[in-house]
């Protein structure tokens, strides 16, 4: 049901006492959002948002939301939705409206690494990681431990290769990672879990400097959840350059009271890609014909993109989905070639037995020594 922007405005000053609206306007509505939303402006300048849930599922949703942002506002070093008022709908559920949250979205493509913005915003995940699971259950969110969340994406994925749309590499690939259980051993974390560059807020001091940029809040809270950190890195994995991604994580890392497990970027870009899963099931569910074609057109193209890096070499920073214990071999020790004729002679290293000046090896390192403080 579509939803006008006066009955929005009208929803707006119900909810909130004294709230009269002299400004309304509506996001464009598509077939797959749970949500009307629109933005009001009141006589006294202030903004706000207001959300109508679509269906009785997304109402539910939403209360869950609206009980957790409740407990975070005060644990979060940046701002998230604060609801102030609610209106009932005809045919059951209820509408809220909450102050609109100041601040630009970011795009993930265009992200500058370095410090600035990209190190902000690994430490403002890290800041929602950090927070105790526990707030997470008081608000009557789901919560699964690891082996729980790989289990539920294998059949996730059972039922994607059902639908005979999915490229049979792409299933075989998905296949491996999701069983491989080295993969999946990390701690369950308090997660955003739809994490896009739209839901995050930035305001700059320097509108000219994207680096200068600081996360000042987070929306869209419907899919929070008790999970798999890396759900919070897929968008960013997918859209982001890699160095760009290199420098978020390693601001996590930092900022993080438990040390991120090896593999969270690997199972980032695993995330991302098995959402390309979720949005057609999605599609096939609403029977939207034009979303199907378009997302299955996505898969075979990302299925040419793995193939044709499998081609070149698997990168690790953009397409490999291998464990990182299986990539970092170290390498063998030069081999020793030992002169059985003299016992007392040391053995010489074979590919290269005189020192870089062109002397004796042995007496290149002496002659370090005392460069060294060894002296």
């Amino acid at each position: 049901m579509d939803r006008s922007p006066a009955f929005l405005a009208a929803l707006a000053s119900a909810a909130v006492p004294g709230l009269d609206p002299v400004g309304v306007e509506a996001l464009p509505s598509t077939p797959d959002q749970s949500f009307d939303i629109g933005f009001v402006r009141d006589g006294e300048g202030r903004r706000w948002v207001v959300r109508a849930p679509r269906s009785e599922v997304a109402g539910a949703e939403m209360d869950r939301t609206v009980a957790l942002l409740g407990l975070l506002g005060r644990r979060l070093p940046f701002a998230v939705p604060a609801p102030k008022g609610f209106v009932a709908l005809e045919g059951g559920g209820r509408a809220v409206v909450y102050p609109y949250l100041p601040g630009h979205s970011l795009d993930f493509a265009a992200l500058p690494a370095g410090p600035g913005l990209a190190a902000e915003l690994g430490r403002a995940v890290a800041a929602l990681h950090n927070t105790d699971p526990a707030v997470f259950e008081e608000a009557g969110l789901p919560s699964y431990d690891a082996d729980a969340y790989r289990t539920r994406r294998l059949v996730e994925l059972d039922r994607a290769a059902e639908t005979g749309r999915v490229p049979t590499a792409l299933l075989t690939r998905w296949e491996e990672a999701l069983e491989d259980v080295t993969l999946w051993r990390f701690a369950p974390t308090a997660t955003h879990g739809d994490l896009t560059g739209d839901q995050v807020l930035a305001v700059f001091t320097d509108d000219a400097d994207s680096s200068s940029g600081r996360v000042k809040g987070m929306t869209g809270w419907e899919d929070a959840k008790v999970a798999d950190p890396a759900d919070d890195f897929a968008a960013l994995v997918a859209e982001a350059p890699p160095e760009a991604v290199e420098t978020v994580m390693e601001a996590y890392a930092h900022a993080r009271v438990e040390r991120p497990d090896p593999n969270l970027v690997v199972r980032a870009r695993l995330a991302a890609e098995l959402g390309l899963l979720s949005a057609l099931m999605d599609g096939l569910a609403r029977k939207d014909v034009g979303a199907v074609e378009v997302l299955t057109t996505q898969l075979r193209r990302l299925d040419d993109e793995v193939h044709a890096a499998r081609e070149r070499g698997d990168d690790y920073r953009t397409t490999s989905l291998s464990p990182v214990a299986l990539r970092v071999r170290p390498a063998p020790p030069p081999a020793l070639v030992v002169d059985d004729d003299d016992d007392d002679e040391l053995p010489e290293i074979a590919d290269d037995a005189e020192g870089p000046r062109g002397g004796d090896a042995d007496d290149e390192l002496i002659e370090d020594e005392p460069r060294r403080g060894l002296g």
